[in-house]
């Protein structure tokens, strides 16, 4: 699927551009603030091919797209209005509160600057194990280039914040980008590093040092952005245009300086010390816990609470001991994919679970989690007992974190710090979150879906095995008797050739239901593909089954897991035993209904008694008429003979 056509489904399924009130995204996420969740169609949502989950946490409608978010995002924006800043959104009257709040303020300030973090975190990192190893100095003009490269971000952090929080908050971003300039000013930055008594209007005024920091200015334009509305209500429109930013500046500064600055550094300061205080206690107990739950918190969201806490460690203290525990989670989940991927042999599984494997270890686990992991159960709770364990050993070595990045292969040098210290214990935790979980996996197996095919037969039956309560025997039995001369088959429906792998179901793909093709339909109307008779005319009518005079059974079977809409959107002109001649009618179905419910409607047509035969030819390819040759089934040269 394009990105553009899954952008499209997407915006249909959480309510229609309307209902969006905004919408920003992560690693792996689409968040969406809806006007109103019960507009959203979240059944239909997860159903939609290239979606991996639908997650309603911290008042956000979370859609899990993977590694492509930034292009279906982008897509996103170049089909509707949803993220145009200039555009005035209706205000929405929902109000998130409580912990959901929370997370909803701090994934929408800190996910737009997700990307340029991490591949910041990523050469701070490897400029410091470059000094470390003695390849470049601090003192070097390249390593002073590169380091300011990689620092900026880090630095003119509080001028960043101030441009996602006015957007979360609908404020100026340019006033707000205004007043974060003013804290990091040359001169009021002076002032602080002389040690000059300052005072605003007889005011003493305690001077902070802001670059890095994080909750001063989210304090100051939450305040801001609540303060433009009320002058912009009070003042004309001739106005306010021009006074209002002079009041915000000449307000929002010297407050900010006064109250938010130093009690935002102050908090900051305390979150700081609290943690490092927690893991002082028991490093190894800190670890496993942080090991152990960090990829719980990412299943519903909430792991962006904790995002400010390792960018505000890293600006006290320069560096920070909780993300690294965080890591071994990470390493855990990829484990648990990969025994997975080892264990199946169901064919999509085992491609599934490798390319999720590949993704994790850059640091995207959403994939690995909803498509392997989660829904396997057991995989998933190996991944959380091989994550306490790599935690534990990475608190108890002491690995710090000296540069913010999403964990993974490519930001491993970010806990790289003077000396290599802790990282030793990093990698061996790694290793061992990873191994733990790969292991247990494999001891502790899943229910492999390669075992639940005879339980997928009962909605999609063999014809050959359904034909044995067809009403007339005796005609199957004549047909048997000569089941391996050649037979052409007629295409039963109109419209465009798919392969049989490209189906989305595996009871299809891998062909354990025999060979065949699969066509998208571009009219509902199914009709006989030879001479024959009616083996099976399913209740839920769906799918049928029809054995040539000469021995072949075909199954043709419309759409995917359609047998779930119980004959809705169907029309049946058959029974069983019925005898049919090549073209007559035997099924309708809407197709637009279907596609409507949240179903494919790529339809396989199978020859189910496929090992009776010395091949199944396909013999057209692109666009199909009912009056095209569609397979060709080679006899056995014993039967010619």
């Amino acid at each position: 699927m394009s990105q553009e056509k899954l952008a499209r489904e997407i915006v249909e399924r959480v309510g229609g551009e309307k209902n969006v009130q905004s919408l920003v995204h992560c690693a792996t996420r689409l968040r969406f603030v809806l006007k109103d969740d019960s507009k959203a169609d979240k059944a239909r949502l997860e159903r939609t091919e290239g979606v991996i989950a639908v997650k309603e946490n911290g008042g956000q409608f979370q859609v899990v797209v993977g590694n492509k978010v930034p292009e279906v995002y982008q897509a996103i924006g170049q089909i509707s209005n949803i993220l145009d800043d200039s555009s005035s959104k209706e205000k929405s009257s929902k109000k998130v509160k409580g912990l959901g709040g929370i997370i909803d303020v701090i994934s929408s300030i800190f996910a737009p600057l997700l990307g340029v973090m991490a591949g910041a975190g990523i050469l701070k990192g490897l400029l410091l194990i470059a000094n470390n190893v003695g390849w470049l100095e601090k003192t070097d003009t390249t390593y002073i280039i590169l380091y300011a490269a990689a620092d900026s971000l880090f630095y003119f952090l509080p001028l960043l914040l101030a441009v996602t929080t006015a957007r979360k908050f609908q404020g100026n971003a340019f006033v707000a980008l205004t007043i974060a300039g003013a804290l990091i000013y040359p001169t009021i930055i002076q002032l602080k590093t002389d040690g000059t008594p300052t005072d605003f209007f007889g005011i003493p005024v305690v001077l902070m040092s802001y670059a890095s920091t994080v909750i001063p200015i989210i304090l100051a334009v939450i305040v801001m952005s609540k303060l433009e509305k009320f002058f912009n209500k009070l003042l004309h429109e001739s106005l306010k245009n021009f006074i209002t930013p002079l009041f915000l500046l000449v307000i929002m500064v010297p407050l900010t300086l006064l109250v938010f600055g130093p009690f935002g550094v102050y908090v900051g300061n305390g979150i700081a010390s609290a943690m490092v205080a927690a893991f002082g206690f028991s490093p190894l107990l800190a670890g496993a816990v942080m090991g152990a739950s960090w990829q719980l918190l990412v299943i519903f969201g909430v792991h962006w609470g904790l995002v400010p806490v390792f960018i505000n460690n890293i600006a006290v203290h320069g560096q920070d001991g909780v993300k690294p525990a965080a890591t071994a989670s990470v390493f855990a989940q990829t484990g648990a994919a990969f025994g997975v991927m080892l264990k199946t042999k169901n064919k999509k599984l085992k491609t599934l679970a490798g390319s999720s494997t590949l993704t994790a270890l850059f640091g995207i686990t959403e994939p690995a989690i909803y498509g392997v992991t989660l829904p396997l159960k057991r995989p998933f709770i190996a991944g959380v007992i091989g994550g306490a364990v790599g935690g534990a050993i990475i608190g108890q070595a002491g690995t710090q974190a000296f540069a913010s990045g999403a964990p993974g292969l490519l930001t491993l040098p970010i806990f790289y710090g003077p000396g290599g210290q802790g990282f030793p214990g990093l990698i061996i935790g790694i290793a061992a979150s990873f191994i733990v979980s790969a292991v247990l996996t494999y001891i502790m197996g899943f229910k492999d879906p390669v075992d639940d095919e005879e339980t997928k037969a009962e909605s999609v039956p063999s014809a050959g095995a359904a034909a044995t309560h067809s009403k007339d025997t005796s005609s199957k039995s004549s047909a048997q008797a000569t089941a391996t001369s050649d037979q052409a088959v007629l295409s039963p429906i109109e419209g465009k050739i798919v392969d049989l792998a490209e189906v989305p179901d595996p009871a299809f793909a891998s062909g354990a239901m025999g060979k065949g093709i699969a066509i998208e339909p571009s009219t509902g109307r199914v009709v006989a593909p030879f001479d024959g008779t009616v083996t099976v005319a399913f209740k839920k009518k769906h799918a049928l089954a029809v054995v040539s005079d000469s021995g072949a059974e075909i199954l043709v079977h419309v759409g995917v897991d359609t047998v779930k809409l119980d004959g809705e959107h169907f029309i049946s002109y058959i029974e069983e035993g019925d005898r049919v001649k090549a073209g007559d009618l035997l099924l309708e179905f809407d197709i637009e209904q279907i596609k409507a419910a949240g179903y494919h409607t790529v339809t396989p047509i199978i020859v189910t008694n496929s090992a009776d035969y010395n091949d199944v030819l396909p013999q057209v390819t692109g666009q199909v008429s009912n009056k095209d040759m569609l397979l060709k089934i080679v006899g056995t040269e014993a039967s010619k003979a």
